[in-house]
């Protein structure tokens, strides 16, 4: 399967999801060890615009920064996913691949499809019923987002998108009111 090079200086929807659906995260710890490795390996390479780490899997929205090269936007991927595999398999004395394949990336080339991206992540907890509304999921950006907290998320960019702060909480509440009419059917 040929993957979309990551090109510098565009936004990415990264993810990916455990081997024979399998969890990834198996502990509260393994969430916010995951994120620990984010920060080391994906910020020198590219800015968090939004997360969800789910059980089995996980969703991101990032933007690689200007003037790098492919191979090394490639390369902060590939040590971010091996370090964490390397850390489970330590952890829970297991062997092989935690990750299904290699991680999928859809290039985001337009606005709209940025916003339907950032609000997909965002509200996915829900979408997959871990919880009924956004505000209830911790490991996932959008508390972050709301908040006036330091934050290693670009924040401002984000929802700046969505006009303001309580524009961006209408618009998560709209897609929690669609995916619970939809679980209603």
């Amino acid at each position: 399967m040929k993957y979309e090079p990551l090109t510098s200086d565009h936004f990415y929807h990264i993810y990916n999801c455990g081997n024979n659906k399998e969890n990834i995260y198996i502990e509260e710890r393994n969430y916010s060890y995951f994120l620990k490795l984010l920060k080391k390996y994906i910020l020198p390479i590219g800015y968090i615009w939004s997360y969800c780490l789910l059980k089995n899997h996980f969703h991101l929205l990032i933007k690689t920064k200007e003037n790098l090269n492919e191979k090394d936007n490639s390369q902060a991927f590939s040590n971010l996913f091996n370090a964490y595999t390397k850390a489970i398999n330590k952890s829970y004395n297991r062997t092989g691949s935690l990750f299904r394949d290699r991680f999928s990336r859809i290039k985001i080339h337009d606005e709209v499809y940025l916003k339907k991206v950032i609000v997909y992540i965002n509200a996915n907890a829900v979408h997959h019923g871990f919880v009924d509304k956004v505000e209830d999921y911790k490991h996932c950006s959008y508390l972050a987002l709301i908040s006036n907290k330091q934050t290693l998320l670009e924040r401002d960019e984000v929802i700046e998108l969505f006009d303001d702060n309580e524009n961006f909480k209408f618009v998560l509440k709209q897609k929690q009111e669609i995916i619970e009419e939809l679980a209603l059917e």
